[in-house]
Order: C-alpha cells, then sequence, then structure tokens
C-alpha cells in the first residue's frame, strides 16, 4: 500500500519526502520492523519510541512517523527515509493502523462496551445471545480474544493497542465474522486505541473510583471524560440510568440513546428481582410480554449486566426464547466462578478488585451463606493506592474473616501494600490476618473453612499469573486450590 494511502484522512500531517513509497508493514516496536515498514514513534510512559527511530531504520524501516521534532535533530536520517510529522502519533497510527487494514471494523457489527465493572461479564453474556442466535462472534477483551470458541490469546490489557487491535479486526473480518463484542477501557479512549473504529452499539454500564495514577487517570472527571468518547463513536448507545452518571452520560451522547436499569423509569426495566448465592432471576419485558430471566451469577449487579445483554440482543432481532436459555447458560471465568471440589466446599474466584466490585461480591454472598465468609484479598502495585484503605474496611464490615495478602505487587513492596489496606480494615471490628505469600493465604482460609462457610478469592479472578518486579510468574488460582485440597485430604 502506498504510504499516502497508508495516512489517509489524517489531517495537519508534515512530511518530508516520498509518499508514493510502498509500504509492506506499520510497526510501533522498533524490534518488529522489517524491510518498507512505516515506524511510528510513540511517546509511552516508560518508554520513548523516538529513542529507537535509529533502530527501526536499521531494521528496515522506509518511513518515519513522529510527534516530537526535537528528538530528531541529531539523528542522521538517510534521505530515501520519509519523515512525517503529526499533532499525536498515538491518533496518527490509530488511522494508519484502520487504512492499513483496509478498515476492517467496517465489515462487521461492532459492540463496544465501557464503564467501570460489568465490561467483561457484558461481553461474555453478548456474544452468548448472539451465537445461540446463530450469529458468528468475535470477542475481545480483559480475559481473552476469540473468534466463535476459536481462541486468539490471551489479553495483556482490557483494549489492545490500536495497531494489534486492527490485526484482530482483519482476521474477524477475513473469517467472515458478523459481530464484534469488546470492552472499551478508559485507558483505550483516553489514549486513541479505538479511534477510526466503526462503532455500531455501545454501552455504559456504570462509574466508580477505579484507575486513578500516574500512568492512568488523574482524577474522576479525567477517567468519566474519557469514557464519554466512546458515545461520540457510535450510532446507539445502551445507557444503565440508575448510575449516578447515567443521565450525564444520556445527555451527552452525540447518537441514540435507550436506558436500562431497575430503580429509575427506562426502556427495560427489571423488577421482581430475586437474588441469592448461585444466581439471579427477575422480571423484564422483551418484546410485548412480561418475562421472568434466569442468571447463574449471583449479585444485583448481575441483573444490570444482563439487562445490558437483553438490550443488544432485542435490539439485532434475537428471539424472547433464544435469549432467556442462553442467560441461564452463561459462565464468565474469574466472575463470581464457584470451583467444584471433593470436600465440598464452597470457593469462589472473582476478579473484585475495586471497592465497589468487593463490596458487591461480598454482600451478594453474605446474605444468603449459612457460615462464614472467609475473605482472601490484597491490592494491586503501582496503581491507586487511596482505594486500599477503603478496600481494607469494606472487607472489615461485611467479611467475617480477612486474609490481607499480594495481589500483583508489580514493583511495589507487597509488604507496604498491605500496610494500606491495613490502615483501613483496622477501623472496623472485622477479625483479620496477615499472609503475604498468596498460597499461603489460600491455604489457610481453606484449612479454616467448614461446609457452611465460603471462602471468596478476590482479585485475580481469571489471571493465570502473579505480576512481580515486571515478571509475571504462573499463579492460576483453580490448580492452585486444587494442589491445597489435594494434600489436605
Amino acid at each position: 500500500m502506498e504510504l499516502k494511502s497508508v495516512l489517509s484522512s489524517l489531517e495537519n500531517l508534515k512530511a518530508k519526502g516520498n509518499l508514493n513509497i510502498d509500504i509492506q508493514n506499520v510497526e510501533c516496536d522498533s524490534r518488529k520492523v522489517t524491510n518498507n515498514t512505516l515506524f511510528v514513534a510513540i511517546t509511552g510512559y516508560d518508554v520513548d519510541g523516538h529513542d529507537y527511530i535509529e533502530e527501526a531504520i536499521k531494521n528496515g524501516a522506509k518511513a518515519i512517523l513522529i510527534e516530537n521534532v526535537a528528538k530528531i535533530k541529531n539523528l542522521n536520517i538517510p534521505d530515501d527515509v520519509t519523515i512525517i510529522v503529526a499533532e499525536n502519533s498515538r491518533h496518527a497510527l490509530a488511522i494508519a493502523a484502520c487504512n492499513f487494514y483496509d478498515n476492517p471494523s467496517r465489515k462487521f457489527k461492532l459492540i463496544g462496551i465501557t464503564g467501570t465493572k460489568g465490561k467483561t461479564t457484558t461481553t461474555y453474556m453478548i456474544k452468548t445471545l448472539l451465537e445461540a442466535s446463530g450469529k458468528k462472534v468475535g470477542l475481545i477483551g480483559t480475559i481473552e480474544n476469540f473468534i466463535g470458541e476459536d481462541s486468539l490469546g490471551e489479553s495483556d490489557r482490557t483494549t489492545p493497542e490500536s495497531l494489534e487491535l486492527q490485526r484482530f479486526f482483519a482476521k474477524m473480518a477475513e473469517e467472515k465474522v458478523e459481530y464484534v463484542v469488546m470492552e472499551v477501557s478508559s485507558q483505550a479512549l483516553k489514549l486513541h486505541r479505538v479511534d477510526g473504529c466503526d462503532f455500531d452499539v455501545g454501552i455504559y454500564t456504570n462509574f466508580s473510583k477505579e484507575h486513578i495514577s500516574e500512568k492512568e487517570h488523574p482524577d474522576m472527571e479525567d477517567y468519566f471524560n474519557s469514557k464519554l468518547k466512546l458515545f461520540d463513536m457510535c450510532k446507539i448507545a445502551f445507557v444503565n440510568i440508575d448510575d449516578f452518571r447515567g443521565t450525564r452520560v444520556k445527555k451527552s451522547a452525540k447518537c441514540e440513546v435507550k436506558t436500562y436499569g431497575i430503580d429509575n423509569i427506562c426502556d427495560l426495566l427489571a423488577k421482581d428481582i430475586t437474588i441469592t448465592n448461585v444466581g439471579v432471576d427477575f422480571k423484564a419485558k422483551l418484546g410485548d410480554r412480561n418475562e421472568r430471566v434466569k442468571v447463574d451469577i449471583p449479585g444485583r449487579f448481575s441483573v444490570y449486566n444482563s439487562l445490558a445483554a437483553i438490550s443488544v440482543a432485542l435490539y439485532y432481532g434475537c428471539k424472547v426464547e433464544t435469549i432467556k436459555t442462553a442467560l441461564e447458560e452463561i459462565k464468565v471465568p474469574g466472575r463470581s466462578e464457584l470451583i467444584p471440589n471433593k470436600k465440598e466446599l464452597s470457593i469462589m474466584i472473582d476478579y473484585a478488585h475495586s471497592p465497589e466490585s468487593l463490596q458487591n461480591i461480598l454482600q451478594a454472598v453474605k446474605t444468603y451463606t449459612r457460615g462464614r465468609v472467609i475473605l482472601v484479598f490484597g491490592c494491586g502495585g503501582d496503581r491507586d493506592r487511596t482505594k486500599r484503605p477503603i478496600m481494607g474496611e469494606i472487607a472489615g464490615r461485611i467479611a467475617d474473616f480477612t486474609i490481607l495478602t499480594s495481589d500483583n505487587p508489580r514493583t511495589e513492596n507487597p509488604e507496604m501494600i498491605i500496610d494500606d489496606i491495613e490502615k483501613g480494615i483496622s477501623k472496623t471490628k472485622g477479625k483479620y490476618d496477615r499472609v503475604t505469600d498468596r498460597k499461603e493465604a489460600i491455604e489457610k482460609a481453606l484449612k479454616m473453612a467448614g461446609k457452611k462457610d465460603i471462602v471468596i478469592l478476590a482479585g485475580k479472578g481469571h489471571e493465570p499469573y502473579q505480576e512481580i518486579d515486571k515478571v509475571k510468574y504462573p499463579f492460576d488460582e483453580r490448580i492452585i486450590v486444587k494442589e491445597i485440597l489435594e494434600k489436605m485430604n
């Protein structure tokens, strides 16, 4: 593809060199550059792509796109290498990727979901409902990426970098996928990863304190405004009107808006709700009739996720009976996931890693557990420190016994992270212990538990690793639980 075609629709570019050269690859990682590549230099939090321009040229780059002219003044760039200057190289990368892969998101229906919680579960629900209706569906999200049942690999982040995202889309378009449902993180929207994507549907689940740190969002307003960008990019939005910022989403969206909820007047209302420790059921008007819907995921939040999924399924013409049957079969890895075992203990793995999600899962099981709620959790390193004592206080108030442990400490000292959590739990009368090694913490919880109790392993969910000092070590809690119980036997 000619370079000028790769750069099509990008505005305010400055160029030095030939724009008619053939481009056979687009990359933002100099190590992946091959002959006739357009290398896009991205300024990241830890690494600046402008520092790797000479390496990219040595590896075969014939065009370099930058945003920082000062970075190339002292570089020896060959005359046959074209230099393009953009106002924002992240945005330029996204549009160039769309062009290079022939705008694949225009070849299927693209459904984007944003919100603090519920994105993963809702994507799985929508995928299940559409597939039950005979559609070929792709999924991109936190756990894994799929075309139908075929995995495209586990995810490193909620929403891939724009270049990788367009590669996924191109493969999906090539395999005749009809619908793609994807999680759209606030970071993806802020950092232009989904620029150029042709969204049909946008979904807003909810908003709460999360992702506030130097490497994410400086404050809650920036976090929320980043999410709002999705609703400038889609044709119709489905909004949780019960959320305290749902009305603001509805007013600011530049597309048609439909609403769902429990407590407020909306287009799809759930009522007569029953919640147990194994699931929910409720009534909602599907088509011309009030129908009772059942989902085997406990908690009020599960009703909201179901309503979002139902809204999309009805929008695309799925039959009511198909929707009801498919929802009963929903299973999402690491979300309220019960681990079967021969000791008949109730052991739940859940991804809860924010104050509200931890409170939701604890409240969901507390009411219906005959014995104790035994909680094992920690907080991730290099992330918002202010939420740690809040989560500690929530644990102390609701759980009967809490074991504070390590999560993904990343580059932080896990003991110091636990210190932060302990500041909150010590304000309560809740019983707790500190066991820094997460495997030992899980073992302690399992040895404490009786058949009437429930053990909740919160924070890791689907993740099969633990990240320590920038290294990901194998750590699948399903396997670890099995090994501990076998040893106990």
